[in-house]
C-alpha cells in the first residue's frame, strides 16, 4: 500500500510538474516587464521633470494656467504633466524692411512717397528683443508681426514728412531717430513684451534710372556749389588780413597827417602872434619885412631887372642880392643923412 501510494504521488508530481513551471515562468516575466514600464515610466517622468536655461534665454513656467518668469539660467525642475515651460530667446534679432535679407532685393515695402510728392525706394533693418518672456508669450500671438507692422507705419509717417532731398542725403540721421523714438512709443501703449533695439536706413535712392541720374547731377552740383563756398572762404581768409593790414596802414598814416597838420597849425599860430606883436611895436618895418618875405616865397628865383630912362639896363640877382643890396643903400642913406646932421 505503501509502494502504490508513493508511485501515485510520483506519477502525481510528475503529471503537475510542466504546468507549474509555466505558470512560475510567466509570473517571472510578468516582474520582470512590470520593472522595465516602472523603470521606463520613472525615466519619462525624470526626464521632463528638469530643464535648462542658457545663458540668452528665458523661460515662463505655466502652473495651471499661471505663468511666472523664469530669469536664472542654469537647471530647473518642474512637476511633470502639471506644469509646462515655453522658453524665449532674449538675443538682439532683426528683420528687414524693404529689402529680402536672403535675395538682397528690394520689395514693394520700400516704395514711399515724400513731402514733396516725390517717390523713393528706402530700406531698414530693425533690431529688436524680448523684454519679457511672460508678454512675449501670453499678450500677443505675433509680437514680431506687431512690431513690423508699427514699424511700417512709423517709417512712412517719418518718410511723408521729409523732402526727398533730406531722405536721399543730409536728413537720414534726423530720420532714424524720429522713427525709433515714434516705435518706441508705441510699443510702450502695445505692452507685448518686445522691445526694439535699434532701427536703421540701409539704402536710400529713387525708383528709377532717370530719377537717379537726375538726382546725381543734382549732387554734382551740390558739391561744386560747396568747392565755390570753400574758395571763396579761402580767399576771403587770405584776402581779410591783407586789408585789416592796409587799413590800419592808411588809419596810421591819416593819425601821423593829422598829427602833424595840428602841430602846424599851433606853429602857425604861435609864430603869427609872435609876428602880430612884432607889428604892434613897429609896424612900418614888420610890414617891410613881411613883404619881403612873401616875396621870397613867391619869387625865389626871378630875375629883376630895372631899365633906366636912357635905354641902360641894370639886373639884380637873385633877390637876396637886391634886399641886401636895397638893405645896404637904406644904412648908407642912413650913414649919409646922420653925417650931414652932423655936420
Amino acid at each position: 500500500m505503501k509502494k502504490d501510494s508513493a508511485r501515485n504521488r510520483a506519477q502525481g508530481f510528475e503529471t503537475m510538474g510542466p504546468d507549474n513551471s509555466r505558470e512560475g515562468a510567466g509570473r517571472y516575466n510578468g516582474k520582470v516587464i512590470g520593472v522595465v514600464i516602472a523603470v521606463v515610466i520613472l525615466m519619462f517622468l525624470a526626464f521632463n521633470s528638469a530643464y535648462q536655461i542658457g545663458e540668452q534665454e528665458q523661460a515662463v513656467l505655466i502652473t495651471l494656467g499661471q505663468a511666472k518668469a523664469v530669469t536664472t539660467p542654469g537647471l530647473h525642475f518642474k512637476i511633470p504633466f502639471v506644469q509646462q515651460v515655453r522658453k524665449v530667446n532674449t538675443t538682439i534679432q532683426g528683420f528687414a524692411i524693404g529689402y529680402d535679407m536672403e535675395t538682397n532685393e528690394s520689395t514693394d515695402e520700400s516704395m514711399m512717397i515724400t513731402s514733396d510728392y516725390n517717390f523713393v525706394d528706402v530700406d531698414f533693418f530693425v533690431e529688436y528683443r524680448y523684454s519679457d518672456p511672460v508678454k512675449a508669450v501670453y499678450a500677443s500671438k505675433n509680437p514680431v508681426g506687431i512690431l513690423r507692422n508699427i514699424s511700417q507705419s512709423c517709417i512712412r509717417t517719418v518718410i511723408g514728412s521729409y523732402t526727398v532731398d533730406d531722405v536721399l542725403t543730409t536728413g537720414k540721421n534726423e530720420i532714424q531717430a524720429k522713427i525709433r523714438e515714434l516705435i518706441t512709443e508705441r510699443l510702450d501703449a502695445q505692452d507685448i513684451g518686445i522691445q526694439l533695439v535699434n532701427i536703421t536706413i540701409q539704402d536710400s535712392e529713387p525708383p528709377t534710372m532717370e530719377v537717379m541720374e537726375a538726382f546725381k547731377a543734382v549732387e554734382t552740383a551740390k558739391q561744386g556749389k560747396e568747392t565755390a563756398l570753400n574758395n571763396a572762404n579761402k580767399y576771403r581768409n587770405e584776402q581779410l588780413p591783407l586789408a585789416q593790414a592796409q587799413a590800419d596802414n592808411i588809419t596810421q598814416n591819416a593819425e601821423a597827417q593829422k598829427t602833424a597838420r595840428i602841430n602846424e597849425a599851433t606853429g602857425q599860430v604861435a609864430r603869427f602872434n609872435a609876428m602880430y606883436a612884432e607889428y604892434v611895436k613897429n609896424p612900418n618895418i614888420t610890414r617891410q619885412r613881411m613883404f619881403y618875405e612873401a616875396m621870397e616865397k613867391v619869387l625865389p628865383d626871378l630875375k629883376v631887372i630895372i631899365e633906366s630912362p636912357n635905354g641902360d639896363m641894370q639886373m639884380f640877382y637873385p633877390v637876396e642880392s637886391f634886399s641886401a643890396f636895397s638893405n645896404n643903400t637904406t644904412n648908407s642913406n642912413d650913414t649919409d643923412t646922420t653925417a650931414s646932421q652932423n655936420n
